[in-house]
């Protein structure tokens, strides 16, 4: 197999190459990760067939004091091999990704190692090792599933000890399933490639199968890619073109580097445009952004751009700098899927071609795969397991950083198939609420508990889980703990554990010794629990104290007149109650006529709580949690109550309202008719 078709000596080439660049790990200036897991990989793309021919070297120091006896792989692509795979059967219970009916024969993938072998290289022998190939599913035990290969080592690679295998494997590139595949001649190929899991310091591979709710874990390293494609075809990847040459078969080979990356991903398309700028702020290191962008959406560059700048200058100085110097920003194909995911360097958006400014789109997705450049390349968690340390402190951070930037969204509805926006401007989408998907929270609010790995989060409702719940509850950090103290904790987690591998716990020790505050409480019930929060005042009452009966005046007994005694008072009561089984101290606000206002803190440990007080004033209204700082509240409807009730204000208001929308809409319609 010839990758590169230029060069008969192309397999010694390689494997010098191969040689070279993993002697070479511990060149790289600016050393930022462990590099312990490196890929020279040469690929060749035929892309009438939608096939992958490549071929690999995989550099791996182990870094425990646990002798290495086998190496585990992941093969994501085999997830679409057939539809007894567990991704398949997991997306079913989603509801998302592709329908059975919509794939075709010709749709469905594979990746398939042909051989596998230990190089004669660090002390090793060299080895074949393909006909021990096997594999498993250690997460379900499915049989059918073939996303996790096991590889055993005649001989252990011990602690510290690095190990080079050559891998070569054939690939059929599906029709976009997870934003990875092709449609017509775009092609977005991600996780392509025969990939070690993470050997642990307990000695056991952290491998899961791929799971339709969940992504990825991997180690850092050099990655050193060359890819052949048709000549002509613009081509962006992970990391920076070292060159590009072209080759006697019509084909030209694309050769870039990447250091310090957990992942490399790569894209091609004859249909591409291509515009570039240099992100550049004060203090922060200067970005050449390059976007590849469809045709049709010609004269969005510029939105593009300033929303990849938002992230990088929010993010850089909220938590630490972005420090590779060049970014990838990728405009799909139209209904290609591959839109809004992110890799090292690289990411891609989505827009459309009728997309009205300020209605969150495509800033919105740029801005948080941008920041995904942080709270998953930089900061490595583990996705298979606790995908809230990305997804969640990324859409936290993602809405913050919009609303810095362009200010709060406008409700924007579709018709006609998506295709043609109505954007109702006079609904403004609040940053802690709507924008952190409180929507889709309420409905996924007991269906797992967060500390729960989030591979067997239930598939239909984990995104919920790891998204939108963490945003809100860091957003009730900031309300309770001010966005100083919670700035401060994120930059001091980013800067601990960039390059590394977190987990939850190592956000929490940095939350408590950061902020100073004893958290326990509010991490067992946002996060250890299931738990639902709904407070709510369930009744309110003011009554004009009359006193019946004798009083006290100048010494003797007097029978009182008209009831009062020392004037006008008024005695008020209030309920509020507890609905559910999240507890947390919330604030209650009793609110007079006369402008006086009181405030209690309900430890909000029992079901209920009575207020009862006297004032000269009666009670206008009563509040529980006023301020909204839980904002995991699931119904803030029934979170206040009036003595006076006003029930046709707010229907002639919204009424109203609805009107001039309707006749708004209406006469566009009858403009484009």
């Amino acid at each position: 197999m010839n990758p590169a078709g230029t060069r008969p000596t192309a397999l010694f080439a390689f494997l010098s190459l191969a040689f070279t660049a993993a002697g070479s790990a511990a060149q790289e200036p600016e050393r930022l990760s462990a590099r312990n897991a490196n890929y020279t990989i040469e690929v060749r793309l035929d892309a009438k067939l939608k096939t992958l021919e490549g071929r690999e070297v995989v550099e791996w120091r182990n870094d425990t004091e646990v002798p290495a006896r086998e190496l585990w792989f992941h093969l994501y692509w085999n997830a679409w091999k057939n539809d007894r795979s567990t991704w398949m059967r997991e997306a079913a219970l989603r509801g998302r990704g592709r329908r059975g009916e919509d794939i075709r024969d010709e749709d469905w993938s594979y990746c398939r190692i042909g051989s596998i072998k230990v190089l004669p290289a660090g002390g090793f022998t060299g080895a074949e090792l393909t006909e021990s190939l096997r594999f498993v599913s250690p997460d379900d035990g499915n049989p059918d599933d073939r996303t996790v290969a096991v590889v055993p080592l005649l001989q252990p690679v011990g602690p510290h000890e690095t190990v080079q295998v050559e891998i070569g494997w054939q690939s059929k590139i599906p029709r976009t399933f997870s934003r990875t595949g092709f449609r017509g001649n775009f092609f977005f190929v991600a996780q392509w490639f025969p990939k070690l899991g993470v050997y642990q310091p307990d000695g056991n591979w952290n491998c899961h199968q791929f799971h339709a709710g969940t992504e990825f874990f991997s180690d850092y390293g050099v990655y050193d890619v060359k890819m052949t494609v048709p000549r002509g075809w613009i081509l962006g990847a992970t990391g920076l073109p070292i060159e590009v040459a072209d080759n006697p078969d019509g084909t030209a080979t694309h050769h870039y580097r990447q250091a310090d990356v957990h992942d490399f991903a790569w894209t091609t398309s004859p249909d591409y445009l291509e515009a570039v700028k240099v992100f550049e702020h004060p203090g922060l290191k200067p970005v050449r952004m390059r976007l590849l962008y469809q045709p049709e959406h010609r004269g969005q560059e510029a939105r593009h751009f300033a929303a990849t700048e938002a992230a990088l200058r929010c993010y850089g100085t909220w938590f630490g700098e972005y420090p590779y110097g060049h970014i990838t920003i990728v405009d799909p194909a139209w209904g290609s899927g591959a839109g809004g995911m992110e890799y090292p360097t690289l990411f891609t958006c989505g827009t459309r071609y009728f997309n009205p400014a300020g209605g969150g789109s495509p800033e919105g997705v740029t801005v948080h795969e941008a920041g995904h450049q942080f709270w998953y390349a930089m900061v490595g968690n583990n996705e298979f397991e606790h995908a809230w340390l990305d997804e969640g402190l990324n859409t936290f951070s993602t809405e913050r950083a919009m609303e810095a930037t362009f200010g709060e969204s406008s409700l924007v509805r579709r018709f006609f198939r998506g295709y043609f926006p109505v954007m109702v401007r006079d609904i403004r989408l609040h940053r802690m609420t709507t924008e952190n998907g409180l929507d889709a929270y309420r409905p996924a609010a007991r269906s797992d508990v967060q500390a729960t790995p989030s591979f067997r989060y239930y598939p239909a409702t984990g995104g919920a889980l790891s998204y939108n719940k963490t945003a809100l509850w860091l957003s009730m950090m900031e309300k309770s703990l001010g966005w100083d103290t919670l700035q401060k904790i994120l930059s001091t987690f980013f800067r601990r554990w960039k390059f590394r591998h977190p987990a939850p716990d190592d956000f929490f020790a940095v939350a408590r010794e950061v902020s100073g505050a004893d958290l326990d409480r509010f991490f067992d019930e946002v996060y250890y629990k299931a738990a639902v929060f709904d407070y709510a005042v369930e009744s309110v009452s003011s009554e004009e104290v009359r006193l019946r009966g004798y009083t006290d005046e100048k010494g003797e007994p007097v029978l009182a007149r008209d009831g009062r005694e020392g004037g006008k008072r008024f005695r008020s009561r209030v309920v509020v109650r507890r609905l559910q089984d999240g507890s947390l101290p919330v604030e209650v606000l009793l609110k007079f006529e006369n402008g006086e206002e009181l405030r209690e803190l309900w430890d909000g440990l029992g079901l209920w709580k009575i207020y009862e007080v006297e004032r000269p004033a009666r009670l206008a209204y009563a509040v529980v949690d006023p301020e909204r700082k839980i904002l995991l509240d699931i119904d803030y409807t029934n979170n206040s109550r009036l003595v006076n009730p006003r029930p046709g204000f707010a229907l002639s208001k919204w009424a109203s309202k609805w009107m001039f929308w309707l006749q708004d809409y209406l006469n566009a319609l009858a403009f484009l008719m």
